[in-house]
């Protein structure tokens, strides 16, 4: 039996969840191996917005956590904060148009081979 749409998924379903916000935000800074601040700033940047728990206090998906780990990739290796979150922008947009490309072009393949 599915959960309802808007509620909250059961816990074992939600260990495989990518989006579920999980990780508070010194585990995640912890996990990255980034600082708090870095995380508040990539926020600012708004590549990521972690979720809110009730408290008020960020919580990260592990979805969250892998663009955060790439924008530090970024800045370690002398990349400004603000530039780096461009850039990771930028490739996920890139990776996505290649995606529906390939997709629109499958389909069309199909499509060919039902109409010979």
């Amino acid at each position: 039996m599915a959960p309802e749409p808007g509620s909250t998924p059961p816990r074992a379903d939600r260990l495989d969840d990518d989006d579920y916000p999980a990780y508070t935000m010194g585990r995640a800074a912890e996990l990255i191996g980034a600082s708090q601040g870095f995380l508040r700033a990539i926020g600012e940047a708004r590549l990521i917005t972690p979720l809110r728990s009730e408290g008020g206090h960020r919580r990260y998906s592990r979805y969250q956590l892998r663009i955060a780990q790439r924008a530090r990739e970024l800045v370690d290796q002398g990349t400004a904060v603000d530039a780096a979150c461009r850039i990771v922008i930028l490739e996920d947009q890139l990776e996505e148009a290649l995606r529906l490309n390939a997709e629109l072009r499958n389909t069309a393949e199909a499509r060919s081979d039902d109409n010979p």
